[in-house]
């Protein structure tokens, strides 16, 4: 999935409030290996997930399943609405 935009701010805020509605820990793995907590925007910014950057993410914990399929629908939802220039 390509998003133009990347994860900037607004959509970053975003995807943090929904990885802490579940209990299982997310972590985002930036292409240089460098790992971060997904539950806290400055270390998601601080990913610099800029378009064409590639990232990794995984869940650990009692519901690691329901929270990967989350933040896949999630994504798919931000590209979607850039797609239809909802996101700017």
């Amino acid at each position: 999935m390509v998003n133009r935009l990347g994860l900037h701010a607004r959509p970053a805020a975003e995807f943090v409030k929904q990885v802490r509605l579940f209990r299982s820990t997310v972590t985002i793995i930036s292409a240089d290996g460098h790992r971060r907590d997904a539950s806290r925007l400055m270390e998601l910014l601080l990913a610099n997930l800029d378009c064409g950057a590639t990232f990794t993410f995984e869940a650990e914990g009692p519901d690691a399943v329901e929270t990967v399929d989350r933040v896949e629908q999630l994504l798919r939802e931000f590209k979607e609405a850039e797609d239809r220039g909802e996101i700017s």
